[in-house]
């Protein structure tokens, strides 16, 4: 009887029945085959200006610039434009820089006021910073996040704010990459993420209210 259990035991611990003799197929072989999802709706955003930050990360020359990423460029009306409203209405206003900048490579059109903190980071705008306890020591809920690279920057530091429990807004047309494919699946990614997925907001600039 031992013999017999032993012989089933062998028998289920072999390779052959625990490795399937063919695999499926995988993403990279169907990668021609996927069709993105329908676009998403953008919302309007009402925030309280005392418990609103706006996060402007990374605007600086190494990056956003016409040879490396010409999408950024296209973004600094938007941007300009919210920033003045964010300011005028009291909103906090802070900034990621990319390791090497100062403060004076960010892009005159987005440029700080003196006060306004910064921090400075790899993609994580949370990692080895004091971003977090700024933030919470101004009693800060909910953060507008914009800015490049898309993939990088805003979707790690819009999915730490998240986790971190803020609320998090994200003006579409703030934010962007090397390609519009990175963009969509930020978008996409902010929306239907585990965890995350309801704790983020996809707007456009102008339909942010204060």
């Amino acid at each position: 009887m031992r013999k017999t259990w032993l012989a089933i035991l062998f028998a289920l611990l072999a390779p052959s029945s625990v490795i399937p003799a063919a695999s499926a197929a995988t993403i990279i072989d169907e990668w021609a085959s996927v069709q993105p999802p329908p676009a998403p709706v953008l919302k309007p955003a009402k925030v309280d200006p005392k418990t609103t930050a706006l996060l402007i990360l990374d605007i600086v020359r190494q990056g956003c610039n016409a040879e490396r990423r010409p999408r950024c460029l296209d973004t600094l009306p938007a941007v300009h434009t919210l920033l003045d409203r964010a300011r005028a209405a009291g909103v906090m206003v802070g900034y990621s820089l990319v390791r090497g900048a100062t403060a004076a490579d960010i892009l005159p059109p987005v440029a700080p006021l003196g006060g306004e903190p910064m921090v400075t980071s790899g993609t994580d705008k949370f990692l080895g910073t004091d971003l977090e306890a700024t933030l919470k020591a101004k009693g800060i809920k909910t953060v507008i996040i914009l800015g490049v690279v898309a993939q990088g920057a805003v979707l790690t530091t819009a999915t730490e704010a998240a986790l971190r429990g803020f609320e998090v807004v994200v003006p579409v047309d703030g934010v962007s990459s090397d390609s519009v494919y990175a963009e969509q699946f930020t978008a996409w990614n902010l929306l239907n993420a585990p965890v995350i997925a309801g704790h983020v907001a996809l707007t456009r600039s102008d339909m942010i209210g204060f």
